[in-house]
């Protein structure tokens, strides 16, 4: 972990159910990225020994047991899988922080960001707004806005430098979510995210907004954003939110979304980069992580809608 000037770091988290999303990213910043490292808060034992045992390139973990603060634990009983891992986020970058002081900034990502450009893209226009914390917006089409009850903006890639001003919005996010951090919306609260939408006013000489929407997409609005025939431009990360492997032979790639011909060409390449991590993983330990769909009536019928309205995707695969 030499020369941190030059070096971007990242940092993500995820359990065992999300080690191949885990994998895919790491591929891609490989690709797009160099130099870059990555660490990840590693939400079991389970998948921090498959870490272990993979040995990825430019990769440093962050074990839960050895990082987690007291006021984590205290709420940890209370809060579910999905809601500690929220609510662990906003940890991350300050566990990179006092691991290596040398670091200046670091970048949270989602497990399920893919990049299919430079991450530095983005990265230069925060250098040059000369503030200290990035944040990206939803930047949801007309069909699919839900800002009022998920919020403006993404917890997907947010960048903290290592400043009084950054550590400051850091440790306000940390309190918020300490406090309160569920899967149900509140008095205007959801989970550890539309805490980010005071920040604009409550923190605007240190808070910079992402100007280059186009470049930063997802299922909820690439088929407005994104032509990839009249467009030069790939985004720079693609967010595959819903995407699950979801038995031994098949991946759910969306479902409620329209997202076009150009975001097929996306989850092509995205789900090629999943299914190559499923082969590793199978060859390491002869099982893949599932995450099945529910089989309620009420979703028997949703997929029959989202199936009549081609809102929804699978790939069959063979390991």
């Amino acid at each position: 972990m030499s020369n941190n000037l030059e070096t971007e770091h990242f940092v993500t988290l995820f359990d065992k159910n999300f080690l191949p999303m885990g994998m895919a990213l790491h591929s891609s910043l490989m690709k797009h990225a160099q130099p870059f490292h990555l660490w990840v808060l590693c939400m079991d034992e389970r998948v921090e020994d498959q870490l272990r045992q993979l040995s990825l390139s430019n990769v440093t973990l962050l074990p839960l047991a050895d990082v987690e603060t007291q006021e984590m634990l205290d709420v940890k009983p209370g809060r579910t899988a999905a809601e500690y891992c929220w609510t662990s986020t906003p940890f991350t970058p300050q566990f990179v922080f006092e691991r290596d002081p040398d670091i200046k900034r670091v970048t949270y990502l989602d497990a399920d960001l893919f990049f299919f450009d430079d991450p530095k893209i983005l990265l230069d226009e925060f250098s040059r707004s000369e503030k200290h914390v990035l944040i990206t917006d939803h930047n949801y089409a007309p069909e699919y806005d839900q800002s009022r009850k998920f919020g403006r903006f993404c917890v997907q890639f947010m960048t903290f430098r290592k400043t009084i001003e950054g550590q400051k919005v850091m440790k306000w996010w940390q309190d918020r979510c300490i406090e309160w951090c569920f899967a149900h919306i509140e008095d205007q609260k959801f989970g550890d995210q539309m805490y980010l939408d005071s920040w604009p006013i409550q923190f605007g000489s240190e808070v910079h907004i992402l100007s280059q929407q186009d470049r930063a997409l997802a299922p909820w609005n690439v088929a407005y954003v994104f032509d990839v025939k009249r467009s030069p431009l790939k985004p720079v990360f693609f967010h595959f939110h819903g995407f699950r492997v979801v038995s031994n032979n098949r991946m759910l790639f969306y479902r409620r979304y329209r997202i076009g011909s150009s975001g097929q060409w996306l989850y092509s390449e995205y789900s090629d980069a999943v299914e190559a991590a499923l082969s590793v993983i199978y060859k390491y330990w002869k099982s893949i992580p599932v995450l099945p769909e529910r089989r309620t009536y009420f979703d028997y019928v949703l997929r029959f809608i989202f199936r009549c309205l081609n809102r929804i995707q699978y790939r069959d695969f063979d390991l």
